[in-house]
């Protein structure tokens, strides 16, 4: 049976489920704006899914796809745009289903079948 999923990890964690030591995980939060990891009470890194899914994306890019450094922040900037782009789309794409959605209904004519709907304020 599989655990539910963690809300925060600590870095020994991550550090494990990664493969990379715990100086390299701070050296990437120097290095990419878009990881920054909350720290709880004691000043301890505590990593959520979000930060570990970005990670994971890091290090595929650098260490799979030998990307630099810079060469990863750059992919990882566009792809964060391609992400907004795509979203600003759906919600267009989704205003105009809507609206067809209306019309149709607007422009269907009555059912001679169906009985006919009595006002409710009657």
């Amino acid at each position: 049976m599989e655990q539910p999923e963690k809300m925060y990890y600590g870095i020994r964690e991550v550090s494990d489920m990664l493969g990379v030591t715990a100086p390299t995980l701070r050296f990437y939060e120097k290095e990419f704006p878009s990881l920054q990891p909350r720290k709880n009470k004691s000043g301890d890194r505590v990593y959520t899914p979000t930060d570990i899914a970005l990670l994971r994306e890091i290090l595929t890019l650098t260490k799979d796809k030998g990307f630099t450094l810079a060469g990863a922040r750059e992919e990882l900037k566009k792809r964060e745009q391609q992400r907004h782009e795509n979203a600003r789309f759906l919600g267009k794409l989704r205003e105009l289903k809507s609206f067809l959605e209306q019309m149709r209904i607007s422009l269907d004519p009555p059912d001679p079948n169906k009985p006919a709907e009595e006002d409710e304020d009657e």
